[in-house]
């Protein structure tokens, strides 16, 4: 199994130019450094530009934009609070869940590279799968169709810098559980670790937890009734995910990359289905419109070690 260094990129792998990063920057021979773990992607190839060969256009930030700045909109709450109530009425379903276990997340995945002077190239779906500990204290495992499969760091310990953005179920089960106590929480934890204004931190921060971790109900219904109060949210209907399952999804522009992050539910049941980022402008030889990262959660389940499949 090879061994990968991780360095300061966020845990999610569907962000744009994520992957492409991530490759090259592991193969950088040079110590690892704190995890600011929700540093958006234009952010990420500025800080490795001398080491890696990335273009990326980069729309000028309005900082939030008058159309960012409207609340959402009634249906968009209405939306938002059927999918914490479903997310609470699900429950946890895994049973009692023990330290020393590891939280597996199967998923279908395709992402966008983008390299200086080539064509943009978009990857077939494949599968992706990850085991993270429990409690944290663990490394975990990334097996990736096409990629092989290397280990992940433990996470920091509690109050050593990056607690408070571990994706590990032990810390999302001290999250806050009022939806205005859990706004602030993410007002405060998601522009600390990402150089996104605070709108967008907090709506990138839900989007990493819910795809990549197992949240607490509980926990999990705070964080989408929060989100109801985050300006610029709103819903896409008509939606289908890299699986093929046709959704209705919640989405923010993102305003500092020609981008949205779109959240997809399954439309009767509200289960969250998985994710895409799509096009908002011509760009490259990308087009508006056209997606660009896709992740389809298959199965998520708790099972004893790494590399076990439930």
């Amino acid at each position: 199994m090879n061994q990968l260094p991780e360095h300061d990129l966020p845990p999610g792998r569907h962000r744009l130019l994520k992957e492409h990063l991530m490759t090259e920057i592991r193969r950088e021979d040079r110590p690892a450094t704190p995890r600011a773990r929700w540093l958006r992607p234009a952010l990420a190839a500025a800080a490795v530009a001398t080491a890696v060969a990335v273009t990326f256009v980069v729309l000028p930030s309005s900082g939030g934009g008058a159309s960012a700045q409207r609340p959402p909109g009634t249906a968009t709450a209405a939306l938002l609070e059927d999918i914490a109530l479903a997310a609470e009425d699900a429950g946890g379903g895994y049973g009692e869940i023990r330290d020393d276990q590891f939280v597996y997340i199967d998923s279908k995945v395709s992402y966008a590279s983008f390299e200086e002077g080539k064509k943009t190239e978009i990857q077939p779906l494949h599968r992706s799968e990850q085991w993270t500990s429990v409690d944290g204290t663990r490394e975990g495992l990334i097996r990736e169709e096409g990629r092989g499969r290397w280990t992940t760091e433990a996470e920091p310990a509690p109050g050593k810098p990056g607690y408070d953005v571990s994706t590990n179920y032990r810390h999302l089960s001290t999250l806050p559980t009022d939806p205005d106590e859990m706004y602030e929480w993410l007002r405060e934890v998601g522009p600390e670790n990402s150089g996104q204004v605070t709108d967008q931190a907090m709506f990138v921060l839900v989007g990493d937890l819910i795809r990549d971790a197992i949240v607490p109900p509980e926990q999990a219904a705070a964080l989408y009734r929060a989100v109801a109060r985050i300006p610029g949210v709103k819903v896409v209907q008509d939606v289908v995910d890299a699986a093929g399952r046709q959704g209705v999804a919640i989405t923010r522009d993102d305003p500092d990359n020609p981008t949205r992050d779109e959240w997809i539910f399954d439309a009767k049941t509200h289960e969250f289905l998985g994710e895409r980022s799509v096009a908002t402008e011509d760009f490259s030889d990308i087009k508006r419109g056209q997606v660009i990262g896709n992740t389809a959660i298959l199965d998520r389940a708790v099972v004893d070690r790494a590399a076990q499949r439930p």
